[in-house]
């Protein structure tokens, strides 16, 4: 659920702000909204300091460094400034080391055909009145060319010789000149390798500097948390020789901070939030429920305030997408000793254990869909020594694709049941009613249109009363021709009818996915059986399976994320007209 928020301003004699922010942040349940913006001295050296640490940071968070470094000892920098300083100023000239070095590499490959030379030579022969310069000359135009000049043929290629043309005068050839280059072959060659050299040295100095990266990250925490403190403080109004500041607590804080406001003597006032009011979002579930935490943070999104919490919904239908879409018990085995493994290798704290718990969840849901559907690491083998899957409806591709178009409907319909439930008593949930009727109806006319077959008597009715209702009661009015024109707007600018057929028809999404990979599991099992029996075919097989699952069992979650979250992301949340447009709640603590 979302915890309902109250609206606090605490008024303080400007003397007593500093003391005060510092009190709020200890209690750590305000959630401060700026009343001016946050300026100042303080505010802009922490944010400078910030992102030097986080550069700093970035450097030493790249893959070659902490793999260079390998399990080096924490050190405290003593001079944190001059070390971040020296980080960032350290991998500038590693990053200009390594362009020049691709640049060098181009021209030596440029360079190569044309042979060492010395171009300070060329250009101190020029001052002697002999020109030797590099042209590209069409082989056919070399016996035009006159004898007040030698021609040297360098090498030919397309067509076109590289020549290098001598004379006594500084005479221009109607034929494209390339310039000498500023350093000869061989001492780029040697500049390479010193460019290469110093790289490397530098690289080494960086993964020392690998030893202050725990002491930064808590740097970069405190630097945070103080950056937060003078925003808040900065961000105050004021009145007079009184100092305000707003923000929002849940209910639950409520009594704690106004004891503490009468303790410490400040004027306090809460109010419910206003329609205009950017409320943070805090969202308080059950154990179970808080599963779907990490997906929410993973995409980023959060239910606005005044928007439904369905967490438990999104629970709920992405385990049934998942077991679906990977729809192998094997695979879901896979998932589910993987899971065990890594949960036991990185012995997570109980903050952390909710990821691997949602991914023992929902490996239990591919293992029962497989259990179901008789496939275990494809089904075609188990069928032909006799093993009969518990629900054989489930093969059927008929029956699953209605089962997911029915699955659509009920999905969407909860969604609106939901909207109309808020709405009651008003008269407008029965527009959402009219959706759910439309929505049933857009699910058997899929049955007729797509799987061809019989439409049943009653839709019509359905999808007239439905689409009544949402014209006439979406927004009700006693004059009967802005009612309609109200509705026909909600229509228009909500769901309309032909959307809401497309996206029952979109949960066929679920089946034709989880086929694809029945049939890649299927024809990865009859290419290894059809091997033979010799030994090189046994290994032949061996490898061909392990690659033709693995690509399966990597593919599977990355189908999930597609198409099981997009159902409940957009299908679903455009039906339960949420927008994920929530703040995430985050109170200034220390």
């Amino acid at each position: 659920m979302i915890v309902p928020m109250k609206k606090i301003t605490v008024f303080v004699q400007g003397k007593d702000a500093g003391n005060t922010v510092e009190t709020l942040r200890g209690l750590g349940v305000v959630h401060v909204e700026n009343v001016q913006p946050p300026a100042g001295d303080p505010v802009r050296v922490l944010k400078d300091d910030i992102t030097l640490v986080d550069s700093a940071l970035s450097v030493l968070s790249e893959e070659k460094f902490i793999k260079a470094a390998g399990n080096i000892k924490r050190e405290e920098a003593k001079d944190w400034k001059f070390t971040v300083s020296h980080i960032i100023d350290l991998n500038k000239r590693l990053d200009q080391l390594e362009e020049y070095s691709r640049i060098l590499k181009n021209r030596i490959a440029e360079w190569e055909p044309w042979g060492d030379f010395d171009p300070d030579a060329l250009r101190r022969l020029a001052e002697k009145n002999i020109f030797m310069r590099l042209y590209f000359i069409p082989q056919k135009e070399l016996e035009k060319i006159g004898p007040e000049v030698m021609i040297k043929v360098i090498f030919t290629e397309g067509g076109l010789a590289r020549c290098l043309v001598v004379s006594r005068e500084k005479l221009e050839l109607p034929f494209r000149e390339l310039a000498l280059p500023k350093l000869g072959l061989e001492k780029m060659r040697q500049r390479l390798y010193e460019d290469a050299r110093m790289a490397q040295i530098i690289q080494d100095d960086l993964c020392k500097f690998m030893a202050f990266r725990e002491n930064l990250t808590d740097i970069r925490k405190k630097l945070g948390q103080e950056l937060e403190f003078n925003e808040a403080l900065s961000g105050m109004g004021k009145e007079g020789a009184v100092t305000y500041l707003t923000g929002f607590v849940p209910v639950y804080s409520q009594a704690a901070l106004r004891d503490k406001a009468k303790s410490e003597g400040w004027g306090i006032l809460f109010s419910d939030p206003s329609p205009g009011d950017n409320v943070p979002t805090l969202l308080k579930n059950p154990a179970l429920i808080n599963l779907m935490k990490p997906v929410f943070n993973l995409l980023g999104i959060l239910p606005g305030y005044h928007e439904l919490d369905v967490s438990p919904l999104f629970l709920v239908f992405f385990s049934i997408f998942f077991g679906i879409l990977i729809g192998d018990a094997g695979y879901g085995l896979s998932y589910l000793l993987f899971t065990a493994w890594f949960h036991r290798k990185r012995k997570a704290s109980a903050k952390n254990n909710g990821v691997f718990f949602l991914f023992y969840l929902l490996s239990g849901c591919a293992i029962v869909w497989g259990v179901l559907t008789g496939t275990f690491f494809g089904q075609s083998w188990l069928a032909q020594r006799g093993i009969i899957p518990l629900v054989p409806a489930l093969n059927d591709p008929v029956f699953m694709q209605t089962f997911c178009f029915f699955l659509g409907a009920l999905h969407l319909s909860l969604g609106h049941s939901w909207r109309a439930l808020l709405k009651f008593p008003s008269v407008t949930f029965l527009a959402d009613i009219g959706w759910i009727c439309v929505l049933w109806a857009a699910f058997f006319l899929a049955r007729t249109l797509i799987l061809d077959l019989p439409l049943p008597d009653f839709v019509k009715t359905l999808a007239f009363a439905g689409i009544a209702l949402v014209i006439f009661l979406s927004s009700p009015d006693k004059n009967p021709f802005k009612a309609i024109l109200g509705g026909l707007g909600s229509a228009s600018f909500g769901l309309n009818f032909m959307s809401t057929f497309t996206d029952v028809v979109s949960y066929v999404r679920l089946f034709a996915v989880g086929l694809a990979a029945v049939a890649i599991a299927e024809t990865t099992n009859a290419m290894t059986a059809n091997l033979g029996t010799g030994p090189i075919a046994i290994m032949g097989g061996i490898m061909i399976a392990l690659v033709g699952h693995l690509l399966n069992i990597v593919l599977g979650p990355i189908s999930v994320l597609v198409h099981g979250v997009r159902l409940n992301v957009l299908e679903f949340s455009s039906h339960a007209n949420i927008t994920w447009s929530g703040l995430a709640y985050k109170p200034l603590k220390a």
